[in-house]
């Protein structure tokens, strides 16, 4: 069984209303896009893959939920807004219906090195994962996804590597992981289709 789709952070959830469908359509659009390719879903195990947000105001972001990539479109009742987070105490509060996906702290540190990332997608595909290992920024191979680990190595790239040029990186320690980001998710999600 593929160990994807778990929260390994401490959530603060605060249960609330569904968020305003304005703010989702473009999300949604993407979001049936990615799934249509096969880039979001779920195994056969049940367990579900793939996540995108947007930004928010502030260190603020719109995530969909846990769980999600099961559903072949999504409503209001699956996003969230992610609030706050702290990646030393491995922690983040999220505003919603639904609780953060597992990669929030992954898209938060995103957000948080480049002010012009306004959008985050983070994909499963064993094709394009094995095309782009090591020919593109890509995390050390020990780091899990969803840790402060992860974060702190994406951070890393971003110090070491062009990744904030190429706008997409790989996760080795994380079997088909990839993510991309772009001022907006045309762009994010244009840099996957285009590499496909």
């Amino acid at each position: 069984m593929k160990e994807t789709g778990v929260v390994k952070f401490n959530c603060s959830w605060i249960k609330d209303a569904p968020l305003s469908s304005e703010l989702l359509a473009d999300l949604n659009l993407w979001r049936d896009k990615m799934y249509g390719l096969g880039f979001i879903g779920v195994y056969d195990d049940g367990i579900g893959y793939g996540n995108m947000s947007v930004r928010a105001e502030g260190k603020q972001f719109i995530i969909t939920g846990s769980g999600t990539g099961k559903y072949k479109s999504l409503s209001n009742e699956h996003y969230t807004k992610v609030v706050d987070y702290d990646l030393e105490k491995n922690s983040l509060t999220a505003v919603g219906p639904v609780i953060a996906s597992s990669e929030s702290l992954s898209h938060a540190i995103i957000y948080e090195r480049n002010k012009n990332v306004n959008a985050v997608i983070h994909i499963h595909n064993l094709f394009l994962w094995k095309k782009l290992l090591d020919k593109i920024p890509t995390t050390n191979k020990s780091i899990e996804y969803g840790t402060p680990d992860m974060a702190k190595e994406i951070l890393r790239l971003f110090d070491e590597t062009k990744v904030a040029e190429i706008q997409m990186l790989v996760m080795a320690g994380h079997e088909e992981g990839l993510i991309s980001f772009g001022k907006d998710l045309h762009e994010a999600g244009n840099q996957l289709l285009n590499v496909l």
